[in-house]
């Protein structure tokens, strides 16, 4: 890592487009090993490597429109920006069907990609991942151990601004179908989604275990508790036409934490995979 924060501290002082290339196809390759990453942990506290999104950006003001073959349909995407042709030794299971990985993206062993799915650059995907069907996998979006991503599930892309916090996910989550998952949230260790639960930087969520909202805050991002249990929920407006109306907005609530009939349930879906 040193190195490479090195060679990109020479290249700012004075860029060439040759030489940011250059660096850039050296970082797209150490991305896809898991030699660097987008935002790595460091405590219990998520650090963002700036410099990381930074030459991701150099990717595509760089590239060229150009065909990608594969298949009998033709694509055109920019010539730094190819997807990802697994080895059998990389133990990926990434069934047929329009899936894609694109350069610039980790994806560990044991991982299981179901069809239509899309992992972006700069994304990190843990060892014994489920992505199901119509999943995506945004943008350096970080992806722990054992998370099950049920289909449609979208895990948004954060790539802009280049010090904002991507999208995490840490390890044994589970996230339901149809969720989305945006704007930097971070959903802790053994969390768990259920269908259709919504979250961004301005989603306010009540624990029904404590009575309180959990908020983003100017320091820091909204964050989905450990082991916490979310569902959909509303609250009512509680002011003008829309009190008198009845109306309510949209509110995710933690309904409990993990005990043994969700695990249970998650444990399922372990066998069934």
């Amino acid at each position: 890592m040193r190195n490479f924060i090195e060679e990109y501290s020479n290249i700012v002082k004075e860029p060439t487009d040759a030489l940011m290339l250059d660096f850039f196809k050296k970082v797209r390759i150490a991305l896809e090993k898991g030699e660097i990453r987008v935002a790595e942990k460091l405590g219990d506290e998520w650090q963002v490597n700036a410099w990381v999104k930074s030459v991701i950006l150099w990717g595509f003001r760089l590239g060229q429109i150009s065909e990608v073959t594969g298949g009998p349909w033709p694509f055109f995407d920019k010539d730094t920006m190819p997807v990802i042709s697994f080895e059998k030794s990389r133990n990926v299971r990434m069934v047929p069907g329009g899936s894609s990985v694109r350069a610039g993206a980790y994806v560990a062993d044991g991982t299981v990609i179901m069809p239509p799915s899309y992992v972006n650059i700069g994304a990190y995907i843990d060892s014994g991942c489920m992505v199901d069907s119509h999943a995506l996998v945004g943008s350096c979006a970080q992806i722990g151990k054992n998370v099950h991503l049920s289909a449609a599930s979208q895990i948004g892309g954060v790539l802009e601004p280049v010090g904002a916090m991507p999208v995490i996910v840490e390890d044994n989550v589970f996230i339901g179908g149809n969720c989305g998952i945006y704007e930097g949230t971070i959903i802790k260790r053994n969390a768990v989604l259920g269908s259709g639960v919504i979250l961004t930087s301005s989603t306010p969520i009540f624990d029904n275990t404590t009575g309180e909202f959990i908020k983003k805050t100017s320091e820091h991002p909204l964050v989905i508790p450990e082991n916490a249990v979310v569902v959909g929920g509303s609250r009512p407006i509680s002011s003008g036409f829309g009190q008198k109306s009845g109306i309510h907005l949209y509110c995710p609530v933690i309904i409990k934490y993990r005990d043994i009939n969700t695990d249970r349930s998650v444990v399922l879906e372990d066998i069934l995979r």
